[in-house]
C-alpha cells in the first residue's frame, strides 16, 4: 500500500500503532526518547516494537537542549532520523551522523529566521502550531516553495488532499495514541486521514 505523500506518525508507544502505520504505508514512525514525557518509550521497548515492523523509518524524538544528553540518546536508541526541537544544537548535532528533523512552531518569533539559517542542516522542518488560520495556511504555502516543510497541524481528513494540492509541502505529520488496553485501539482519526491519502 502507498500514500500520496510522506506521512510521519509521532508519539508511537505501542506495537498496534506501529504495525498499523507500517501496513498503511506510513514512511516514518517516531518514538519519544524524553523520560519526562507521558509518551516516553524506552530503548528496549522501541527496539522490540521495531523488530515487528518493516518498511518504515524510525525517528527518535527529543526536546532535549543539551548536546551531551542528545548524544547519549542517539547512542542508546536504534534510529534512522533524529528529531530535535532545540535549534541551537545545530550544526553541532549533525556530527552525530543522523539525518535531522527540526521541529518548529509557526507562532515562534524565530520561525522565518530558523528556516533560513538551518535549512542546510536538516532533512526537513516539522512545522507545528496552534490555530491553523488563513494567515498560517497562506504563509506556510509561501515558505514551502523554498524550504522543505512537513506540516504538523491543521490536518483533517476533510481538507488534507486540498492542502496537498495547494501547498508544495514535503508531507504531513500525525500522532499515535495510547492503547485502550493491550492490543485494542481506536484508530478513527488516524485511519480517516490515512484512508483518504491511499493511492488509487
Amino acid at each position: 500500500m502507498s500514500l500520496k505523500t510522506l506521512v510521519k506518525v509521532s508519539n508511537i508507544t505501542n506495537l498496534s500503532d506501529a504495525r498499523y502505520c507500517a501496513g498503511m504505508g506510513v514512511e516514518m514512525i517516531g518514538f519519544v526518547m524524553d523520560k519526562f514525557s507521558v509518551d516516553y518509550t524506552s530503548p528496549e521497548k522501541m527496539k522490540e516494537i521495531k523488530s515487528w515492523v518493516a518498511g518504515v523509518k524510525i525517528v527518535g524524538e527529543t526536546q532535549g537542549a543539551d548536546y551531551e544528553d542528545v548524544k547519549a540518546l542517539v547512542e542508546a536508541y536504534e534510529i534512522d532520523f533524529l528529531q530535535i526541537s532545540e535549534a541551537r544544537l545545530l550544526p553541532q548535532i549533525v556530527d552525530l551522523g543522523k539525518p535531522i528533523i527540526l521541529k518548529l512552531e509557526f507562532e515562534s518569533a524565530h520561525f522565518e529566521d530558523y528556516l533560513e539559517r538551518y535549512s542546510q542542516f536538516v532533512e526537513f522542518f516539522l512545522v507545528g502550531g496552534g490555530d491553523f488560520s488563513d494567515f498560517a495556511r497562506c504563509t506556510i504555502k509561501e515558505y514551502s516553495v523554498n524550504y522543505t516543510i512537513v506540516l504538523d497541524f491543521g490536518i483533517t481528513a476533510e481538507i488534507v488532499n486540498e492542502l496537498l494540492e495547494e501547498m508544495p509541502i514535503r508531507g504531513i505529520a500525525l500522532k499515535g495514541s495510547s492503547e485502550i488496553r493491550p492490543g485494542y485501539k481506536d484508530y478513527d482519526e488516524l485511519s480517516e486521514i490515512l484512508e483518504v491519502l491511499e493511492e488509487d
